[in-house]
């Protein structure tokens, strides 16, 4: 059983997207979006997550983009590779290829289309732990995935596994965060999947967020948990309010979509996606501009 130290997950950390140009990894712009995550102050960095588009990456691009992260990086922030697969010898072959380039710890997506049982979940992750060497967030998304992560199944893997440091919980339900909370070691963090989310999520025991917005926005998603767990809750709230309309507009289509098109409006990289996802649609990109322009973004 690996008995990696469990490390604090705590803070703001970005799901960063994989900015693309004419069909291949646009590195260039990769390496711009990581230095500036990194001047804004962030916890953080995950590449190769649901916002990267890690499902029509090929392997080597995968693997390629995370060893980009943690050169660019260069220990200055955590990095989290996403690693996850719905085969589990596959999610072991690119969580111990990545812990071979460097990286702080793995998020690691449920299983998709195959909906295991929460035995096949347990099974999965504990194979994925003993393999691992290195701290794991567990990640559940059901919306995407059609798997949750049940409580008691996160409980027992936290039990046997050490390196199972955290969850994110990107279920939509309140409910859930406060039923983990009740049911995990408190050295267990929880980290919101939902920017509108966050500050609900916060309040009844979450340490933080892996955001999507924080592609635009690093410095003011860092100040709203910062402020949280600071005990300044009216500063977090006033920070959640104002910021609304963008963390809701950012997913008014299939992330990364929307985030890669504002991305693009600053001129940070093309939103080019790849197939099956296409370009923001016409009524919704009207929708994004006008919530863009209102945080002069």
């Amino acid at each position: 059983m690996p008995s990696s130290p469990a490390l604090p997950c705590v803070g703001a950390y970005t799901a960063l997207v994989t900015p693309f140009r004419d069909g291949r990894i646009d590195e260039g712009a990769y390496t711009r979006l990581l230095t500036d995550q990194i001047a804004a102050g962030v916890d953080g960095v995950i590449p190769v997550g649901t916002t990267g588009e890690s499902a029509t990456l090929s392997m080597e691009e995968h693997l390629r983009v995370i060893e980009l992260a943690v050169e660019v990086v260069d220990r200055r922030v955590k990095v989290f590779a996403g690693t996850g697969s719905n085969s589990t010898a596959e999610a072991i072959y690119l969580t111990q290829a990545a812990g071979k380039r460097g990286v702080d710890g793995m998020l690691i997506v449920t299983p998709y289309y195959n909906k295991p049982s929460q035995a096949g979940l347990f099974a999965h992750y504990s194979a994925l732990a003993e393999a691992a060497g290195l701290p794991i967030i567990t990640y559940s998304v059901p919306g995407r995935t059609g798997m949750e992560i049940g409580v008691d199944t996160m409980a027992a893997l936290v039990a046997r596994h050490p390196n199972i440091v955290a969850i994110k919980e990107a279920g939509g339900s309140i409910e859930r965060f406060s039923q983990l909370r009740q049911a995990l070691p408190d050295h267990v963090a929880i980290l919101s999947g939902d920017d509108s989310m966050t500050l609900p999520a916060l309040a009844v025991g979450a340490t933080g967020v892996i955001s999507v917005a924080s592609n635009l926005i690093p410095k003011q998603v860092g100040e709203l948990v910062r402020a949280f767990l600071a005990g300044r809750t009216k500063e977090a709230e006033q920070i959640h309010r104002k910021y609304y309309p963008l963390f809701r507009d950012l997913f008014i289509e299939a992330n990364p979509v929307p985030v890669k098109t504002a991305l693009a409006r600053q001129g940070w990289m093309t939103e080019e996606v790849r197939l099956p996802l296409v370009a923001l649609q016409p009524q919704n990109r009207v929708r994004l501009e006008s919530v863009l322009k209102q945080f002069g973004l």
